[in-house]
């Protein structure tokens, strides 16, 4: 069963939700929180839900700003700390004092962040495409937003998403429509602000099980940004997919789920697969 709901934080934005629980009636499922990437939703993790949620009652949000959570207004900073407190303020929503965090590109940052200011509150995490902080070389994507509109850069810039002879047309045609019913001027506060972030310094101070699927041909940053994460978390294990760009997660949600199950059952003894 799949149902949406929304929340109001604590500075009064409505934040958007879904559960999907297709766990045996009769068990108590552990809670497993969904974050999607920059410029997503919930429903980009369409193809992870139902390896996921057959072991696990998964909690999908949506980032605010993004699909239907509200979007910040212009005068209201953005906030790590604003953005890792929408996701311990849904933990608390569902009734969960601890949770698997499991999470892709930029919901990965917030995933990281509280796996580091609320050590407490994560029992597995697993991040996939995700680094410790957005490059800044990201700034220069924001002036091209601007000036050619987010889907027409989007599509031109396409080839560094996407691996373009493995990957359906259909799917980029779908990314492409669903990034575009983003705010761009959100989008272009929210990559300014991330990529004025960074905490590799911070990463020891993470004390749960990581796991973190990395694209062997990463295109948002470096592969080599991935390092100081094999370096510095004390209880990493790293995947390579080796040659792919950035979005794996989009293009290979089979080997992503079942890689992340695996993970959570070596260390956890949950999801048997």
């Amino acid at each position: 069963m799949t149902t949406r709901q929304t929340f109001t934080a604590s500075d009064g934005l409505k934040i958007a939700y879904y559960i999907d629980d297709f766990t045996d009636p009769w068990t108590q499922p552990p809670v497993l929180v969904l974050l999607h990437s920059a410029m997503g939703n919930s429903q980009r993790f369409y193809s992870w839900v139902p390896a996921l949620a057959r072991h696990f009652r998964v909690v999908r949000m949506d980032l605010r700003g993004h699909g239907g959570s509200d979007i910040p207004p212009a005068d209201m900073p953005l906030s790590m700390d604003r953005f890792v407190r929408d996701v311990e303020e849904l933990m608390d929503t569902v009734g969960a004092k601890q949770a698997h965090i499991v999470a892709n590109s930029a919901g990965g940052y917030l995933a990281q962040k509280l796996a580091i200011t609320a050590p407490e509150r994560v029992l597995g995490l697993a991040v996939v495409g995700s680094t410790p902080g957005l490059s800044p070389s990201a700034l220069d994507w924001l002036p091209l937003i601007e000036k050619e509109g987010l889907t027409p850069f989007l599509t031109r810039t396409i080839h560094m998403r996407f691996d373009l002879a493995s990957t359906d047309p259909g799917m980029i045609r779908w990314f492409l429509e669903q990034t575009a019913e983003n705010d761009p001027a959100y989008v272009v506060r929210f990559i300014g602000y991330m990529a004025t972030q960074e905490w590799s310094a911070e990463l020891p101070r993470i004390k749960a099980p990581t796991l973190v699927i990395y694209p062997g041909g990463e295109t948002v940053g470096s592969a080599n940004s991935y390092d100081s994460m094999r370096e510095r978390i004390p209880d990493v294990t790293m995947i390579e997919y080796e040659h792919m760009p950035h979005n794996i997660a989009d293009m290979m949600p089979d080997r992503c789920t079942t890689d992340i199950l695996a993970f959570l059952s070596t260390k956890f003894g949950t999801a048997k697969v």
